[in-house]
C-alpha cells in the first residue's frame, strides 16, 4: 500500500487532499503546525485506519526524518497562506516557504542515495509570475516581481526560490518533483480570514452584508474548486514524465473581482451591493496588486487527462452551500 505523507495535511487545500488520497487506498500521514491548518479540517477522516495525524512543523529535521522513513510520496503543501498574511509577516513568509523545503529535498535525496526512491510534488503559486504584462501565463514565462520594498513579492519570490531548490535537486540528485502552480484555488473550508476572497464574499453575504471589494475590482482572476486541483495534483504524481516538471494548474475562465462579488450576491441576496475599499485602507500604502492573472492550462491538459468537474457558477454554489453549515453549527453549539 502506497504511504503518502501530506505536509500542510490540515490546511485547506491539504485536508481535502488527505481525503482524495485515502479514497484511493492510500494510507496517509498529515503533518502540520496548524497555525494557519486546522484540525477539524479534517474531522472527516481523523479516525480513519490508514489516517495519522501529526502535530508538528516541517522545519523538524528529525520528525521528518522519522517520517520519510515511511513514505513513498510527499506532498509538500505547507507554506506561508494569504495576502493578509504575507503583507504583515515577510519574516514568517519567507522562512516558511524557503528552509522546509530545502529541509524535505535533502532528506528525500538522503533518502534516494539509501536505496529509497520517494516523489516529491511541490505546491508552487501563481504569484511567482509577479506583474508579468503577458495576458496569459505559460510555465516558461519570465517572473517579473515588485520592488523589494513591497513585502508582498516576498511570497512569490520566496516560492520561486523553492521551485529552483527543487528543479536543482531534480537535476543534480535525481529527486523526483513534480511542481505545480495554484491558480487561487477554492471550496468548501477556505476561510476568508487571510484575505481569501471567495469565502470573504460569501461570508459577508450570509450576515446580510455587501461584499467589500478592493480598489475598482476590475483585478481579472481565474477560480478553481479544490476537488479538481486535488485530482489533477493525484494525476501528475502518477505520471512519470512529470518529474522536474512545472505546471501551471486552476482554471482558464477569467472573471474580474467585482463581477465575482455580483454572482456571490445574485445567489444569496440581490438586493445587497458590493462596496469599495483602497488598497491603502484594506492593507497599506506599500501593498501593490496583480491586475490580470490567467494560466495557460495547455502543457497540464497534454500531461494528465484534466477534466473539472466544477465550473464558477457550480464553485460558489458549494461554497454557499458548505458556508451556511458551518453557520448552523456554530449557532448549534
Amino acid at each position: 500500500m502506497t504511504h503518502a505523507l501530506v505536509t500542510g495535511g490540515a490546511g485547506f487545500i491539504g485536508s481535502h487532499l488527505c481525503e482524495a488520497l485515502l479514497a484511493l487506498g492510500r494510507t496517509v500521514t498529515a503533518i502540520d503546525d496548524e497555525s494557519t491548518g486546522s484540525r477539524q479540517n479534517l474531522s472527516h477522516v481523523i479516525d480513519h485506519e490508514n489516517f495519522r495525524f501529526v502535530s508538528g512543523t516541517v522545519s523538524d529535521r528529525e520528525l521528518i526524518k522519522s517520517l520519510l522513513v515511511q513514505a513513498d510520496e510527499v506532498y509538500h503543501l505547507a507554506a506561508a497562506v494569504g495576502v493578509a498574511l504575507i503583507q504583515e509577516e515577510p519574516i514568517q513568509t519567507i522562512e516558511r516557504n524557503i528552509y522546509p523545503t530545502e529541509l524535505l529535498l535533502a532528506e528525500i535525496a538522503a533518502q534516494r542515495e539509501a536505496g529509497r526512491d520517494i516523489r516529491m510534488f511541490l505546491a508552487s503559486t501563481s504569484e511567482v509570475y509577479g506583474k508579468n504584462p503577458k495576458a496569459t501565463w505559460t510555465e516558461e514565462d519570465d517572473l517579473v516581481f515588485g520592488s523589494t520594498t513591497r513585502p508582498r513579492w516576498s511570497y512569490g519570490a520566496s516560492k520561486a526560490i523553492d521551485e529552483f531548490l527543487a528543479l536543482a535537486y531534480w537535476r543534480q540528485r535525481q529527486t523526483p518533483t513534480v511542481i505545480g502552480r495554484f491558480f487561487n484555488v477554492v471550496g468548501p473550508r477556505q476561510t476568508g480570514a487571510y484575505g481569501m476572497v471567495l469565502p470573504r464574499f460569501i461570508e459577508a453575504a450570509l450576515s446580510g452584508k455587501g461584499p467589500t471589494v478592493h480598489s475598482d475590482g476590475g483585478q481579472i482572476r481565474c477560480f478553481a474548486h479544490v476537488n479538481d486541483v486535488v485530482d489533477a495534483v493525484i494525476q501528475l504524481m502518477g505520471t512519470s514524465s512529470a518529474a522536474g516538471q512545472v505546471y501551471n494548474i486552476g482554471s482558464d475562465r477569467p472573471v474580474t473581482i467585482l463581477e465575482l462579488a455580483q454572482m456571490v450576491t445574485a445567489a444569496i441576496d440581490p438586493t445587497l451591493i458590493p462596496s469599495f475599499q483602497s488598497y491603502e485602507d484594506a492593507f497599506n500604502s506599500s501593498f501593490e496588486d496583480v491586475i490580470r492573472r490567467v494560466p495557460d492550462l495547455t502543457k497540464l491538459r497534454s500531461a494528465i487527462d484534466y477534466r473539472p468537474k466544477f465550473d464558477l457558477e457550480g464553485i460558489i454554489a458549494d461554497v454557499i452551500v458548505a458556508k451556511k453549515a458551518e453557520l448552523t453549527s456554530r449557532e448549534s453549539q
